[in-house]
Parts: C-alpha cells; structure tokens; sequence
C-alpha cells in the first residue's frame, strides 16, 4: 500500500471519525463480499433540514456495497450513529447536487468542485445539474434505531 492510498483508506477515515474535520465524516458500511466493515471519508451534503451522500465518481464500491447493505450503515463523527441510507430518485437529486457543489468539505473549493466533478462553471443552477443528476447516486441520511 503506497503512501497516498494508506492516507485515503487508513488515516483520512480514523481522522474524520473523531469528527475533527469540519464538515467530514466517516462512512462505515459492510462489504458486499468481504462482509467486513469498510470505512471512508465523506463529505455530508445539507439540504432542506436533510443530510444526503454524493457519490462524485458515480458508482463506486461503497455505493454498492451500501445497497448490498439495505442502507444499513454507521456514521462515525465523535461516536457511532447508526443510519439508514436511502438512494434519492434521479429526479430529485439535482437540487441536492447543487447543495453539495455549494459546500463542498475537506479539499476542494466549491469553484473547483463544479469545475472538477461536474464541468460547470459558477454559480451552478440546478437546472444545469438535472442533465448530469443521474452520474451521481445521492443518498438521504436517516438515523436507525438498533432493536
């Protein structure tokens, strides 16, 4: 493992889950095929009073494994916060998308972010964002209670 992926897969995840990083957080869901917890950083998105999930490269292997899971995931920000993650239609997600463009955490700016992620220019509208909403799953945060 070289040095830029021990920081993205090891040490970003142990950091963000100590909820040092602001407006990061650390994703823990199971592996669809290892059936062992995987951890990530993520950057929430807040829109309409809700927390949401962008996936920025489309369908990657937390996106899968999170509906492998049913959703069931914890959220690791000073303590452990069990959660259900649920997909946003493709419909509702531009203005979302928007949302997280608008403040994106931890490394980009949101002016690069819409450059980079989404090839818009600011200020980003979400009627430029429908064309591009189904490349990124979105996915609303919602506390789940353990029985």
């Amino acid at each position: 493992m070289g040095v830029v992926d021990w920081l993205n897969r090891r040490f970003a995840p142990w950091w963000t889950a100590l909820g040092i990083a602001p407006r990061t957080v650390t994703l823990e869901v199971r592996g669809r095929k290892s059936r062992r917890p995987i951890r990530l950083s993520v950057s929430p998105a807040k829109f309409g009073g809700e927390e949401f999930l962008v996936s920025l490269a489309g369908e990657r292997q937390w996106v899968r494994n999170v509906r492998a899971a049913s959703g069931e995931a914890t959220v690791l920000r000073w303590r452990r916060i069990p959660v259900r993650l649920t997909e946003v239609p493709v419909e509702e997600r531009a203005p979302i998308l928007v949302a997280y463009v608008s403040r994106r955490a931890f490394t980009r700016s949101a002016k690069r972010a819409a450059r980079l992620y989404f090839g818009l220019t600011p200020p980003v509208r979400v009627e430029d964002m429908k064309p591009l909403a189904a490349k990124f799953p979105v996915f609303r945060i919602e506390p789940r209670s353990i029985a």
